[in-house]
């Protein structure tokens, strides 16, 4: 196969021209935009919202709702899509940050709380007890509210998988991030099979409620290869799947090759509807936790 030229050759290289109409939307009002806002720094905590310049964060500000990062604000893989802090040696984890993030699920009154992490493999256990300790915090406080977690790979290894597991999310979420024949340009790391096998993993655990996994577009994969990868998912039991729009979040990031028009979501989303997902959320400008408590 023919390798696919990603990264610009010239660093100065201007970006793709304006971006078409399907990306233009209206700001949402901002009623509770700064309510949000102070809640999350009353409570020295960090979202995935803001860190990897998510283009929804104004909405789900408005929204009162917000995905919380645990862990820092500092990964120890450097992926060549995700603008949030790279460090080899991350700062210790805040051992009170477990009953912060429960406290905001109760300020904000959420219903579903998502919970996403940076990858510590700094760690001995990579983070899978803190994780663990967060899920346990929400419930104590908020024995209503459904919980879903976006987790590492914890570098494959089944035991620290579990730790999350056993805290019985009702939500178990992985990314793929990308087709198989890009995945070594654009994830730090990670590897396609192993997200595989962590998400077949967590459907076989019986510990969780659902498994779910995303993926972006517009990186130089063709509707063929996105198909396989939903293939690959399918079999390895997801029930949920999310598909956006890769948006470079600075210059440095990997480029974008494609904007992905809105008809070809569809067709993904009946793609993976008919393979058997439970649920497919595919669009410009969806997100692995953009609107995820509308499956639960």
């Amino acid at each position: 196969m023919k390798k696919l030229n990603i990264l610009p050759e010239n660093p100065e290289e201007k970006p793709l021209g304006r971006f078409p109409s399907w990306l233009h939307r209206k700001l949402p009002p901002g009623d509770q935009l700064f309510h949000t806002n102070a809640l999350i720094d009353q409570h020295r905590l960090h979202t995935v919202c803001e860190e990897a310049k998510c283009p929804n964060r104004l909405e789900c500000y408005t929204k009162k709702t917000a995905t919380f990062l645990a862990l820092g604000k500092e990964c120890t893989r450097n992926c060549g899509f995700c603008d949030i802090d790279f460090a080899r040696h991350p700062k210790a984890p805040e051992l009170d940050e477990p009953e912060r993030i429960a406290a905001s699920v109760k300020s904000l009154g959420l219903k579903h709380a998502v919970i996403t992490m940076v990858a510590r493999d700094d760690l001995p256990d990579q983070g899978a007890s803190h994780m663990a300790a967060i899920i346990h915090a929400i419930r104590k406080e908020n024995p209503g509210t459904t919980i879903e977690v976006l987790t590492s790979d914890f570098s494959g290894d089944v035991k620290l998988l579990y730790i999350v597991l056993d805290a019985q999310p009702e939500i178990f979420n992985h990314n793929i991030e990308t087709v198989r024949s890009l995945s070594l340009r654009i994830r730090h790391k990670a590897e396609y099979d192993r997200t595989l096998q962590v998400l077949k993993n967590a459907k076989e655990s019986g510990l969780v409620r659902f498994v779910k996994s995303g993926l972006m577009v517009g990186l130089g994969e063709t509707p063929e290869l996105v198909e396989e990868t939903l293939r690959d998912l399918a079999k390895a039991g997801c029930d949920i799947v999310t598909i956006g729009q890769y948006l470079q979040a600075n210059r440095n990031k990997l480029r974008v090759k494609e904007f992905i028009h809105p008809d070809q979501f569809k067709r993904y989303e009946e793609y993976g509807t008919a393979l058997g997902m439970r649920h497919m959320y595919c669009g410009p400008f969806v997100r692995s936790s953009y609107n995820a408590d509308l499956f639960i």
